[in-house]
């Protein structure tokens, strides 16, 4: 898959520097990954959130951080839509960011 764009998760853990190895290692398992459906990402991510029109939530650091992505499996592609802390989270819609 081609994830869109890293410098997000940089700008990120440049902020949060205990979420960098964790994100650096979801981004190469995304990079590598064959998703092809949601079922195939709860196997590997029993714990994401599948949300409507192709998005999924993503916890980070124990759910400290939560990082959402738009994933469009024909294309192969993964467009990053936001991350932030849980409690930010709690304040957007999620279905609609």
């Amino acid at each position: 898959m081609r994830v869109i764009a890293k410098k997000i998760l940089r700008v990120f853990w440049t902020k949060h520097p205990d979420a960098e190895q964790q994100l650096k290692a979801w981004y190469k398992d995304a990079s590598k990954a064959e998703w092809v459906t949601p079922n195939a990402i709860k196997e590997q991510y029993p714990r994401a959130s599948i949300l409507k029109s192709g998005r999924v939530v993503f916890d980070i650091c124990g759910n400290k951080y939560r990082l959402i992505v738009k994933i469009n499996y024909l294309r192969k592609w993964i467009f990053i839509r936001f991350i932030a802390t849980h409690s930010e989270y709690d304040h957007i819609d999620a279905e609609n960011i």
